[in-house]
């Protein structure tokens, strides 16, 4: 009671009711948003000014005929984030995508990519945050620094000390945030850009010879520092030399995405830092005649020209390289016949 003896409930109670009427709409209006967001096939999205350049390269993307919101999930969290960053006079000049948006979006490219997708998780490109930035072999040689987040982090929002601590050569290391321990450290979108100006790829295209497309457009680099994709036909391939000589690179545009992070270092020589391009028997050949282009696979390399190209005869498959086993000392990617053939190569036998 208060003090004129008024019952305080008599007060409270349309308050209570003016509330859970206001929590009602509110979650009653979350499917009526759905709804009208799938229904505009963009348009709604486009109402936000930032967001209208992304609908407009949409509308010309080989993506065009899926509908936003079968790769963009919008929560009611994110939708009150930007609300109140309007409200505040935030509004960001353009709109990138978070870290966690880009782990949702993956789901949707295996509903449509599934074969794709499965062979990319079987491969060496699924590697996590975990295996990357916690692994002691690697992190007592070198000390993590920002750059690593060119290629395995290209959509965290931070340098390597938000991300990893200590930043040191002396562990033990761990992840910041746990929750990024078994998430891909190189995912789908940081190769495929889904707004990529292009034709959408149908059953019943032509694929035969010189009519085939030689890539899709959706292949492009995601740039860490300006969070744009950059398309592959602009990519650079780097020259790579052995000493003085230069050496042959193949001409296969599809590689310049490779080169981006297997790169040699500034001195441009084969085989530093990350480089692999082929030298000795297999110079000239592209990363793509011998990695599956999702998952990496080479079991069957060898098979695509072996025997049929041997120049001894032999089991290319049995020989003793990296192929066979990777202690052993013959790289696949830098082998030579002098590798083996220490006192001098054997001519070539001569094909019956």
């Amino acid at each position: 009671m208060e003090g004129n003896g008024v019952p305080v409930v008599k007060y409270r109670r349309p308050l209570l009711i003016t509330a859970a009427a206001l929590v009602c709409l509110g979650l009653a209006a979350v499917p009526g948003a759905k709804l009208y967001y799938q229904s505009s096939w963009g348009e709604a999205c486009a109402r936000c000014h930032e967001i209208q350049p992304n609908f407009d390269s949409w509308q010309h993307s080989s993506h065009r005929k899926i509908n936003c919101t079968q790769c963009h999930a919008s929560s009611l969290e994110a939708s009150v984030r930007r609300i109140v960053l309007h409200a505040r006079g935030e509004v960001p000049e353009s709109f990138h995508l978070r870290l966690n948006d880009v782990f949702g979006m993956m789901e949707r490219c295996k509903s449509c990519h599934q074969q794709e997708f499965a062979q990319w998780r079987a491969g060496p490109h699924a590697t996590t945050y975990s295996r990357i930035f916690t692994d002691p072999k690697h992190n007592e040689k070198r000390r993590l620094m920002d750059d690593c987040l060119r290629c395995h982090g290209m959509y965290f929002g931070g340098g390597v000390t938000d991300l990893v601590e200590p930043v040191s050569t002396t562990g033990p290391w761990k992840l910041k945030d746990p929750k990024l321990a078994m998430q891909p450290a190189i995912p789908c979108l940081a190769c495929h850009s889904i707004h990529r100006q292009g034709a959408p790829m149908f059953a019943s295209q032509d694929r035969t010879g010189p009519k085939q497309e030689k890539f899709r457009p959706s292949l492009a680099l995601m740039d860490r520092r300006s969070q744009l994709p950059i398309s592959l036909a602009i990519l650079p391939i780097p020259p790579v030399m052995e000493g003085a000589r230069t050496v042959r690179v193949s001409p296969d545009q599809r590689q310049a995405l490779c080169y981006q992070c297997h790169a040699p270092l500034s001195t441009n020589q084969v085989g530093t830092g990350d480089d692999r391009t082929p030298i000795g028997v297999h110079e000239g050949l592209s990363c793509i005649a011998c990695h599956q282009k999702h998952g990496q696979n080479t079991r069957t390399s060898c098979a695509n020209c072996h025997p049929r190209l041997s120049n001894c005869g032999l089991d290319a498959e049995k020989m003793d390289t990296t192929f066979l086993s990777s202690k052993s000392k013959h790289n696949i990617h830098f082998v030579k016949c002098g590798g083996c053939h220490t006192k001098g190569v054997p001519r070539r036998i001569a094909k019956r």
